[in-house]
């Protein structure tokens, strides 16, 4: 089944692309999500005259993607955690985690966009992924450090 995206989507493609689907996909999620529209000869001409407002649109998008790229690409982030022996956390280090002091660096990712394949249950340094838009990601350091003991009183007095 042929369709014309409406909107870029992961691992399918870009607004205005022409793409395969299986009949199932297109028919029960792209088509009544508003996602995609059949490939007809008049929709194919309304995107032939919309084809310049489209490149417009995604190359802004790309550029505003690649300035935050740079900005993340590189940044080291220190998450401090409660660790016991063997550097085992109380807890794992989440996507939030990272995205809130990714927050208090003044860069504002989403965190469903920080690509994460299981928490970080162990001090150390980790590469995290970020996927800033399509086909656009970013790395960042992860330090995960052990809490000391000054912040562990600080921390016990305000709970």
């Amino acid at each position: 089944m042929e369709l014309i995206l409406k909107r870029t989507i992961d691992n399918l493609g870009e607004e205005g692309d022409v793409v395969n689907v299986k009949p199932g996909f297109g028919r029960n999620y792209l088509l009544p999500q508003g996602i995609a529209v059949q490939a007809n000869p008049g929709n194919l001409t309304i995107l032939e005259k919309e084809r310049a407002a489209i490149e417009a649109r995604k190359a802004a998008m790309r550029s505003d993607a690649e300035n935050i790229s740079k900005k993340v690409d590189g940044t080291t982030v220190v998450i401090e955690q409660r660790a016991g022996e063997d550097d085992k956390l109380f807890g794992s280090v989440t996507t939030v985690d990272i995205a809130e002091k990714l927050a208090s660096l003044g860069i504002d990712i989403d965190r469903k966009k920080i690509v994460l394949d299981e928490p970080i249950k162990s001090l150390g340094e980790y590469m995290v992924k970020i996927k800033i838009a399509y086909q656009v990601t970013a790395e960042v350091k992860v330090q995960v450090v052990p809490l000391t003991a000054e912040e562990k009183t600080e921390k016990t007095e305000k709970a």
